[in-house]
């Protein structure tokens, strides 16, 4: 079968080897959509941290269920997966919290992913895919994300919510904080990604840094009182020490995106406003859940996402196209036959 795999960073290629081999309480999956996300990315540029190479990528993935004897499960059957595997024993997952394991192994990230025609996964982590087709089911993942950053902020309809980072994960933070009710401010450089926000997703304002004050231009939405809720999907360094300073009094700070160094930011302002600062990682069962259900009643529209595709052997010429911010992707899918 053929694989694609990240050698080195900025290096891809496409190869082939055995067909995987199902071990007892495994199921082998056909790949039928790859969704490529920042995780990807970060890895092809070299900035991913908890990161090794060569790796397989892949973790936004739709499949076919082949065979195995998952209860419930037949060959045919729609699916996707959890693909955050914990071990069951460490605090974090004896207190429910599965998707910060302290010894998780995030498939496409610290073991190798689903950029494959097949793999074969532990039957445990299946998803059914509940009358979702593969576009759905391709989404399920990053939205999971987005959605347990938003039930991290605890965002109620009350709350004005700044959602730094207008890509995929960001948009789906705007998607799940507008279902909470919230009100809504968008804040990037990009401005295709910003007037998409505004007109496709009923941002209630959008923010470009690089022509506006963010300040002034916060104080003036929230009437000086600041948003309530902060959330990072940008992954940027210098984003996330400046919006220590957009949070209003008694807010909340949530970074989703990830980055390598060190946070700065003043104590006493932070104290001052008795602001809470958390991470939010990955996503649990229950977010999953949430995200089928959201996209199953149409509150999550597919193909506000879905911007560009290719065949798995084009992949590899079209990747940096993608990453390109002039060809204004916002998500990038991998189709297999």
């Amino acid at each position: 079968m053929k694989y694609i795999v990240c050698e080195k960073p900025h290096e891809f290629l496409i190869k082939e080897k055995p067909m995987p081999i199902r071990q007892k309480g495994e199921a082998l999956l056909k790949i039928r959509k790859i969704g490529v996300c920042g995780t990807d990315i970060h890895a092809f540029g070299g900035t991913q941290p908890f990161f090794e190479y060569p790796r397989i990528l892949g973790h936004e993935l739709a499949a076919e269920y082949i065979e195995g004897d998952a209860a419930g499960f037949k060959p045919g059957d729609k699916v996707t997966f959890i693909p955050y595997f914990h071990c069951g024993k460490c605090i974090a997952c004896v207190n429910g919290l599965t998707n910060c394991c302290a010894n998780i192994k995030v498939f496409g990230v610290h073991i190798d992913g689903g950029m494959s025609e097949y793999v074969s996964v532990p039957e445990e982590y299946l998803l059914h895919g509940n009358g979702l087709d593969y576009d759905q089911l391709v989404l399920v993942e990053p939205l999971a994300i987005a959605a347990h950053g938003v039930r991290r902020a605890a965002v109620k309809p009350n709350d004005t919510v700044l959602v730094m980072g207008a890509g995929p994960i960001g948009i789906g933070l705007i998607n799940f904080a507008k279902i909470a009710g919230a009100k809504v401010i968008v804040m990037d450089i990009n401005e295709y990604r910003l007037n998409f926000c505004k007109e496709e997703l009923q941002a209630d304002a959008i923010i470009n840094p690089m022509k506006e004050d963010v300040v002034e231009r916060l104080m003036e939405i929230t009437n000086g009182s600041m948003p309530t809720v902060v959330i990072d999907a940008t992954g940027n360094r210098n984003v996330m020490n400046a919006a220590f300073n957009y949070i209003s009094h008694g807010g909340r700070f949530v970074l989703v995106g990830l980055q390598k160094g060190e946070l700065a930011f003043s104590h006493p302002d932070f104290h001052k406003r008795e602001s809470t600062l958390m991470s939010s990682r990955n996503a649990t069962r229950e977010d999953f859940d949430y995200v089928v259900d959201c996209l199953k009643s149409g509150k999550i529209d597919p193909e506000k996402y879905i911007t560009h595709r290719a065949e798995f052997s084009e992949m590899i010429p079209n990747f940096e196209n993608w990453i390109d911010p002039k060809n204004n992707v916002i998500k990038a899918v991998i189709e297999l036959d």
